[in-house]
């Protein structure tokens, strides 16, 4: 458990910033845990509820495939084909590592997650890729984003479950901090399992985002988060999802700079 008291991460910002050239603080440059001599205490710093993460490597789940259209991406997840259309036109369109890092733990640990008749809410859907894999691992899953991005989302999620016993999955728009009690009522809506994965990036809004996060998170439900962390934005959302929930981390994926975090809510 993470101890609101003392915050494990308050520190981190600090060290991120040591790291960084003079120019890379005034210009928001990518930061390289591998390339900084802190990256080992980036990485561990603070108690968690299950003692050291899980050291992973992605996978290639994609599978190189001959095709008219460059702009799609064939994967393979729990012996499923996945084809995946991307747009160029929105960063929520487009694959991103923790999509990957995320899809591959689900399909790895379905003993510790078991999706199966569960209701789970991915928010900043993006392409729907995490949401496919959890649909094919029997979760009524409902995908949110923004709408310029449903389209392109209710296209894939329609392409890759049909024809199949899968949940019905749904696609829903969803903008952070907005019209949340509107649109998903707290009376109506409870999700057993939240997941996002690479929603933080520095043109975000960040604190609608946590605002949402808490929103959907009741008693009961697991918050999965999974993100490449590149600035010094990720690390301060990061404090910030410590400091408000019970934090785990539960995989690092240090060729990729993705974590993927585990969050529940304190109950008083």
């Amino acid at each position: 458990m993470i101890s609101a008291q003392q915050p494990p991460f308050s520190n981190i910002i600090q060290r991120v910033m040591d790291c960084q050239t003079g120019e890379e603080e005034t210009s928001d440059e990518h930061h390289d845990c591998k390339n900084c001599t802190c990256s080992s205490k980036c990485a561990s710093t603070g108690e968690f509820n299950s003692g050291s993460p899980a050291i992973l490597e992605l996978l290639q789940n994609w599978v190189p495939r001959v095709s008219h259209y460059f702009d799609k991406e064939h994967y393979t997840y729990v012996g499923h084909q996945i084809v995946i259309q991307e747009s160029i036109e929105h960063l929520g369109a487009v694959v991103w590592p923790g999509a990957l890092a995320l899809s591959q733990y689900l399909e790895s640990n379905q003993e510790q997650f078991d999706l199966k008749d569960k209701k789970v809410l991915e928010i900043g859907a993006g392409t729907g890729l995490v949401s496919i894999v959890a649909c094919i691992l029997g979760a009524y899953v409902t995908a949110t984003d923004l709408p310029e991005v449903l389209e392109n989302l209710s296209y894939n999620i329609s392409k890759n479950t049909r024809n199949t016993n899968m949940h019905k999955p749904e696609v829903r728009k969803l903008v952070w901090g907005e019209s949340l009690n509107e649109d998903f009522p707290a009376s109506t809506y409870h999700y057993d399992f939240i997941v996002a994965t690479d929603v933080v990036y520095p043109q975000v809004a960040l604190d609608p985002l946590l605002a949402t996060m808490v929103y959907f998170c009741r008693p009961g439900t697991v918050l999965l988060w999974a993100n490449k962390f590149r600035f010094s934005t990720d690390y301060e959302f990061l404090e910030k999802v410590c400091n408000t929930f019970n934090t785990t981390i539960l995989a690092e994926f240090p060729e990729s700079n993705v974590k993927l975090l585990k969050a529940t809510v304190r109950e008083n």
